[in-house]
């Protein structure tokens, strides 16, 4: 079974729409990416018009924000993620994980498994 991001096949009132077509394949999605923290690699995707897109599996260094300009910091741990509880105890990073690194608390800016890196913000 496939990944379909086009409309809902519930109305707003909990019926049923009827397929009027069957799905395209620019409809179709992909299996979300969980980045984790290890040895960076990074993954080429091709999407729509022939871009790339390049997805973050594994890294073990960030890009942290402080009051002095962009530091490289390396992740020591996942502190709290907002999007999924079990994420901390697998260590997988996304957009407003709490992260530990060596400069400190940070919180991450981007996506990793959309952008390719992580960006975060130093939390005081």
């Amino acid at each position: 079974m496939s990944i379909w991001q086009a409309r809902s096949k519930r109305k707003f009132t909990g019926g049923r729409f009827k397929q009027a077509r069957k799905k395209l394949k620019r409809e179709l999605g992909r299996e979300a990416t969980f980045t984790a923290i290890g040895e960076i690699t990074k993954k080429k995707v091709r999407g729509m018009g022939g871009t790339e897109k390049l997805k973050l599996m594994k890294t073990d260094y960030s890009n942290i924000l402080t009051k002095e300009g962009y530091k490289k910091a390396k992740i020591l741990s996942v502190v709290d993620n907002p999007a999924n509880r079990h994420f901390v105890r697998r260590s997988i990073i996304t957009k407003g994980a709490i992260i530990n690194t060596d400069a400190g608390k940070a919180r991450v800016t981007s996506r990793p498994g959309q952008d390719g890196v992580i960006n975060a913000v130093l939390i005081e």
